[in-house]
């Protein structure tokens, strides 16, 4: 089971005890912040839960799967996502 954003908006409403247009408005500014941290190359950590950052990823060699030739895959960048110690005990169980 997964919960989409209409969802995700209406649960932190609850948990915060607002409206969800305000849960919306929080939700859409954390995902800005986020945006603009890793764009400008900083990460963005919350201890206990997440951090996100932005890695590099060399260049490489790839096969394309269908002519089965060889082609270079440019260098560029990825986002890593690494569990806090509270969501990590949390998926434990």
């Amino acid at each position: 089971m997964s919960v989409n954003r209409t969802e995700l908006v209406q649960a932190v409403a609850a948990k915060a005890g607002t409206a969800n247009a305000e849960a919306d408005k929080v939700l859409k500014a954390f995902q800005e912040v986020l945006v603009e941290q890793l764009a400008a190359g900083e990460s963005v950590t919350i201890p206990g839960f997440l951090a996100v950052a932005r890695a590099e990823r060399s260049a490489r060699t790839g096969i394309n799967p269908q002519t089965g030739e060889k082609l270079e895959i440019p260098a560029g960048y990825r986002v890593k996502l690494t569990a806090g110690s509270a969501l990590k005990r949390a998926v434990q169980g």
